[in-house]
């Protein structure tokens, strides 16, 4: 078994790390698979291929290489005022991350640039204004309130364009990127999908359309509602890696978890044919894995995720764009404590160390499990432990260049506090405090690949003997995480217990029929393979 994983580990590797010979051609291959993009602008026709194309890239995320392509249309027509548009949209990552100040900066420049060489048309001079938005202002307006300015001032784009499908879609998107974080009404998110929804019928091979349904479906609520625009966003733009992999967002919600590992491993496959136009790929390698890591977690394959993590531990950092750097450790940290406490190895969990260099936010991540598993062992004063440098890592995040995670360690914090809770014997709070929890998940949706808090409240609920209670949790976890393995194994114990047997058989099937076809050697398996046999 040992020597499969390696060989596993390495056929990983070595799936993902090849990076063959530069093509300085690859760009003008029409055959790459991008998707279709309408974008008409006043710049030179010779041109006005290569520019739809960068609106192609952007609308899958692949901001290095559109960057590239609106860089060579400004040299192919210097009077595009849209090509400076293009590379300051470029910079603005609007779902993954907040651009630094220099490149805020550098932002307003090219606007400014793009609105210097007064643009032909108002619809042109619209989508650079609305940008200025968002990079103007930088001293007197945060992040938050810039995505708002922008978000607010690309409605006005769509409104004065009603026939421009592409300033609906970019305003779509700015929605998702404006808001409040946790908004449990999900506004933004069902007005950005209305708009959507419009379109996906009537231009079947827009990337930006599915993948926007995508996000905005991206939560226990409206899961369901993006599964057409993830079966199809894969086939729309398969020469992206992050095109081929998001539809595993909507997967890991719906408990698909085959699919979740397909659509990943063929993200991988997408990787490597970007790694070798000499792009920088590592950050959807790393994503790719994280969703890949868990969905083995959930059909009990351990020797696969095992594997999983042994290829992001072979990643070297020098090989790591500068700006993920961090998000490697985010993953290291995340798999580790993942694979004790998935396989509720809870001694494991409390043995384990944080990485060291690592931000504060990432290593809260370790005390998070060390945590859970003192709460599981009863083991207060290794809780208590956790739980203090978990509140000293959220003060150190809070005054770092980080200040703005600290708000999103407050699940994670509160979860900590209820396993020592649990831990104390103080059962009472221990459950108050996971319910708030719970609720809160319920209403604005946790990470894809988190372990969901009303799991962990049935159980408690089930640890201290209460069945028919702790059934009750699981189920409702079961509606916002399907087809979870602890999930499903303790659905069938609490139903077990509460004398439901019919019930309990259920879930011992599903927890089968999950897993069919994976290699498992848990013992939670083996029983529910045990009892079904003998019905």
């Amino acid at each position: 078994m040992n020597f499969r994983r390696c060989m596993v580990a390495a056929c990983l590797v070595l799936s993902s790390l090849i990076v063959l010979a530069d093509d300085d051609d690859h760009h003008h291959d029409a055959s790459e698979g991008l998707g279709a993009v309408s974008f008409p602008t006043s710049c030179a026709p010779t041109v006005q291929k290569s520019f739809e194309r960068g609106v192609a890239l952007l609308h899958s995320f692949e901001y290095e290489q559109a960057e590239k392509q609106f860089r060579e249309v400004s040299a192919g027509d210097p009077q595009c005022a849209m090509a400076y548009w293009g590379e300051a949209v470029s910079l603005y990552h609007q779902l993954w991350q907040r651009p630094a100040k220099d490149v805020v900066k550098h932002g307003h420049e090219l606007v400014e640039k793009g609105l210097a060489l007064n643009p032909k048309t108002a619809r042109e001079r619209d989508y650079l204004t609305a940008l200025a938005a968002f990079y103007g202002d930088a001293e007197k307006m945060n992040h938050v309130q810039r995505a708002e300015a922008y978000a607010k001032a690309m409605e006005g784009v769509y409104q004065r364009n009603p026939k421009d499908r592409e300033a609906a879609v970019f305003y779509a998107l700015s929605l998702l990127a404006s808001g409040p974080e946790d908004d449990p009404t999900l506004a933004n998110a069902k007005k950005a999908v209305a708009i959507l929804e419009k379109g996906f019928d009537e231009q079947p091979d827009h990337p930006g359309i599915a993948h926007y349904i995508i996000h905005s479906c991206d939560n226990p609520a409206m899961a369901s509602l993006g599964l057409a625009a993830a079966r199809k966003y894969a086939s729309i733009a398969p020469s992206s890696p992050h095109a081929v992999h998001m539809p595993s967002h909507i997967f890991a919600r719906l408990g698909l978890w085959q699919d979740d590992i397909q659509s990943n491993a063929a993200a991988l496959q997408a990787a490597d044919k970007m790694a070798a136009m000499q792009f920088h790929t590592m950050h959807h390698r790393m994503h790719s894995l994280d969703f890949m890591h868990y969905a083995y977690m959930q059909v009990g394959d351990d020797e696969q995720a095992r594997a999983i993590a042994d290829t992001l531990a072979h990643i070297s950092r020098k090989d790591i764009e500068e700006d993920y750097q961090n998000y490697y450790d985010e993953r290291s940290a995340e798999f580790t404590a993942r694979y004790a406490t998935e396989r509720r190895q809870w001694k494991e969990a409390v043995a384990l160390q944080p990485i060291s260099s690592a931000l504060p936010h990432v290593q809260a991540t370790t005390y998070w499990a060390r945590a859970v598993g003192a709460g599981h062992l009863q083991d207060a004063e290794a809780a208590q432990a956790a739980l203090q440098k978990y509140d000293a890592l959220v003060e150190e995040t809070r005054k770092g260049p980080k200040a703005n995670l600290a708000s999103r360690m407050k699940n994670g914090r509160d979860e900590a506090q209820a396993w020592t809770f649990f831990a104390q014997g103080k059962n009472d709070e221990a459950l108050k405090l996971m319910r708030l929890v719970a609720d809160r998940q319920d209403k604005v949706g946790k990470g894809e690949t988190e372990m969901p808090a009303r799991e962990m409240l049935a159980d408690m609920l089930l640890t201290i003997g209460r069945p028919q209670d702790s059934l009750k949790e699981y189920e409702v976890a079961l509606h916002t995480d399907p087809n979870r393995f602890n999930g499903l194994y303790g659905a069938a114990q609490a139903a077990e217990q509460a004398q439901q047997k019919q019930k309990a058989a259920g879930y011992y099937a599903q927890l089968i029929k999950n897993c069919q076809g994976a290699q498992s050697d848990r013992p939670e398996l083996e029983k529910a393979r045990t009892l079904v046999a003998a019905k």
